[in-house]
């Protein structure tokens, strides 16, 4: 294993390095770098192609996850998974975290440990959580042990030790910020909006009308309409819409395809209609857009 791990970030994508040849540097990136000045650097939305946990040692904050505002107070954990969207909102001038990226194989061979626990479903419902002061210290132990592996020279069971330490971890410390969580019962409002958004999440690219949400949750498109306003304080279509936006924003920004192809990746009739919507949400046209700082 070479000496230094390394990965390739885009500020619009943040992804593992495709260049890399190590097997274990295309499974995990560990960095201290996650400085106010680096969010500062942040002007678009993140889009994540692999997984991050953030944990947060000093200051405090605000950040947006697929278009939901937390406050982030340290020390703090935040996971970010593969495919979401994350904006930092503010940040107090002391702010200091690290992180640690995974990659999709990383991520499935955890998820086939840690997804028969009891608090994996409260891990689902809060990607910020605070740590217990007392906790920190093994936060940060468990950091420094993933970069001396990263950093080691090369070992045959490199990857088997990245695997073993974080579950060691988890079950040891990691599932303790969430287990004061685990009591909480959504109401069957909050159920019908964590599933609503769910939904959204991973059909905006197709289905952009209540009819298909309501009727994937058995209920009216009137009562879906009302519970995700009264549960967010935003309404479902502006939710559909939002996630459509925030797509084609991080597509203009990130990607090579022109204006037509992500017209054609986000099931738009036409160009046209594309950029009359997408002009409507933010007051720009795409070109606009892309071209804008």
């Amino acid at each position: 294993m070479n000496r230094k791990a390394s990965a390739v970030i885009n500020y619009d994508d943040i992804h593992l390095s495709e260049s890399v040849s190590d097997i274990l540097m295309h499974d995990i990136w560990v960095s201290d770098e996650f400085s106010i000045g680096m969010l500062n650097a942040i002007i678009n939305p993140v889009k994540f192609t692999a997984s991050a946990a953030i944990f947060v040692k000093r200051g405090k904050g605000r950040v947006n996850i697929n278009l939901i505002e937390y406050e982030v107070t340290a020390p703090a954990i935040v996971i970010i998974r593969q495919g979401q969207i994350m904006s930092p909102v503010e940040v107090s001038p002391d702010f200091d975290a690290s992180f640690v990226v995974l990659s999709r194989k990383l991520t499935d061979t955890l998820f086939r440990y840690i997804n028969t626990s009891e608090i994996y479903s409260v891990i689902n419902r809060h990607p910020v959580v605070a740590v217990d002061p007392n906790l920190a210290i093994h936060f940060n132990a468990l950091h420094i042990h993933l970069r001396n592996i990263v950093n080691a020279p090369r070992h045959p069971y490199a990857y088997e030790c990245v695997v073993h330490t974080i579950l060691s971890f988890f079950f040891r410390y990691g599932y303790l910020p969430f287990q004061i969580l685990q009591g909480e019962t959504p109401s069957a409002q909050g159920r019908i909006a964590d599933r609503f958004l769910r939904l959204v999440q991973e059909n905006f690219r197709t289905e952009r009308f209540l009819d298909f949400y309501a009727s994937e949750l058995g209920i009216t498109p009137k009562h879906l309409s009302r519970t995700i306003k009264a549960q967010t304080g935003v309404s479902a279509v502006s939710w559909i819409e939002r996630h459509v936006i925030l797509e084609a924003q991080v597509m203009l920004k990130s990607s090579n395809l022109n204006i037509q192809q992500i017209s054609d990746e986000l099931n738009f009739k036409s160009q046209s209609f594309f950029g009359k919507y997408f002009k409507k949400a933010t007051g720009m046209s795409p070109k606009e857009f892309r071209n804008s700082r």
